[in-house]
């Protein structure tokens, strides 16, 4: 088991979404690959070189030789599986361990008949420390009847895409990797050494490598729970909190956080994880939870604020539908939330986004996306929710256009606070 991986080696990447296509694209660079998804739609769409995350170029997808399958019977023989599969909470916020849970069942069928085959078995998942060997483990053990550290191996390897992020991609961060033994550790890092330039980092242990990952996500919703809440003390006080964070960043050593909504499908979502995990233990996890309560109560806070400067029945136009700029992924995304008290406030609101799936939106939300931002007008506010690449770049006749004389820019993440808008218009930022 201590020998280098050979360009032979065969490696399944299960889970082809934002992380395990971009991971397995780029291992197929380096090694026979084989990317697994139980959406047969899905990998229908990938076969075509069409990746609705956008994470992928067209051309690199195209000329991979990554090969794609929906059929489990396929996974069999792979030296390496990794599992790439979401993470998500549920309606009360606890850990939804299903998807995982199914991925080690699969792995677990297509590791029967490999008795001493040696495969490892890594997650990329986002967990809290424990699930690896705790659950996923003895999963595969019972569905394939082999020996958890005699015939397969486990390890962890945490995801750090960075949707829409083209600087930090899986080819040049530091790859955190921790193996059930040293030996497995030193495979692993041999693998990821391959494909990324930013380094390896190897974990003492599993459950090393899984808090990591956790606390990564965690300490960024403290910070940015923070700001929000200083945003909500400035408000009151009539202080542009982005003019307050511009003079207090010229501190060497402060922090540069934003205020605004935290969705997505990491940092509104991790920090669960931990302290669900922490409040099992018998710790309560109270700054963790207050933070993501801050954070969780943004999407009220915004609505409540807006149309308090309206008058009942208003027309509001919401920009922005997906968790955050510039991509298309919708998952936990607080827009919707704020979609939802706007209306409960007795507001008639419309919706546009340039880059959401409106089938998606639809389904997901309820929300019914407008198809086109130049055919929509007299708005009495228009709320910036997501600074997308096309709302940045809107003129101001553009943007005057959809408003009322005398309407209101409500500019969430103060994309336009350095621009002179149209006369008789009136601007509200955090």
């Amino acid at each position: 088991m201590t020998a280098s991986p050979s360009v032979s080696s065969p490696i399944a990447v299960i889970g082809l979404g934002y992380v395990g296509l971009p991971l397995a694209v780029t291992l197929a660079k380096h090694f026979p690959v084989l990317g697994f998804d139980i959406d047969a739609d899905r990998v229908a769409e990938l076969r075509r070189g069409e990746d609705r995350t956008r994470e992928v170029a067209a051309g690199d997808l195209g000329a991979t030789a990554l090969r794609f399958s929906a059929d489990a019977a396929d996974l069999a023989g792979q030296a390496v599986y990794i599992v790439t599969v979401p993470t998500p909470v549920d309606s009360a916020n606890q850990p939804d361990l299903g998807p995982v849970r199914s991925a080690s069942c699969t792995v677990g069928h297509a590791l029967r008949g490999a008795a001493g085959s040696g495969a490892i078995v890594v997650f990329e998942s986002t967990v809290y420390p424990g699930v690896t060997e705790e659950l996923c483990g003895p999963i595969i053990e019972q569905e394939s009847g082999l020996v958890c550290g005699r015939d397969f191996f486990l390890g962890y390897s945490p995801e750090r895409i960075n949707p829409g992020d083209k600087l930090h991609t899986v080819d040049r961060i530091t790859k955190v990797v921790a193996g059930q033994t040293p030996e497995i550790a030193d495979r692993l890092a041999a693998i990821y050494g391959k494909v990324t330039a930013g380094g390896i980092h190897v974990a003492p242990d599993i459950k090393t490598a899984e808090a990591a990952k956790v606390i990564e996500n965690a300490q960024r919703d403290i910070n940015i729970a923070f700001v929000n809440e200083i945003a909500m003390i400035f408000g009151k006080m009539g202080i542009s909190t982005y003019d307050v964070l511009e003079a207090a960043s010229t501190k060497w050593n402060f922090l540069e956080f934003k205020p605004g909504l935290v969705g997505g499908h990491c940092i509104g979502v991790d920090p669960y994880y931990l302290a669900h995990r922490a409040e099992e233990l018998g710790h309560p996890a109270r700054i963790i939870l207050s933070g993501r309560a801050i954070n969780d109560s943004m999407s009220r806070h915004i609505a409540e604020t807006v149309s308090a400067r309206l008058r009942p029945g208003s027309r509001v136009l919401v920009l922005g539908l997906t968790f955050k700029e510039d991509v298309p992924d919708l998952r936990n995304s607080k827009v919707a939330d704020l979609i939802g008290h706007l209306t409960q406030l007795g507001h008639d609101v419309a919706v546009h986004d340039p880059l959401a799936d409106p089938d998606e939106a639809q389904h997901e939300y309820g929300v019914m996306l407008s198809p086109r931002l130049d055919a929509l007008s007299g708005f009495d506010v228009v709320v910036a929710a997501v600074p997308h690449r096309t709302y940045r770049e809107l003129d101001d006749a553009a943007l005057g256009r959809l408003l009322q004389a005398g309407g209101l820019v409500a500019d969430i993440k103060g994309m336009w606070r350095s621009r002179s808008l149209p006369a008789g218009l009136h601007y509200w930022t955090l």
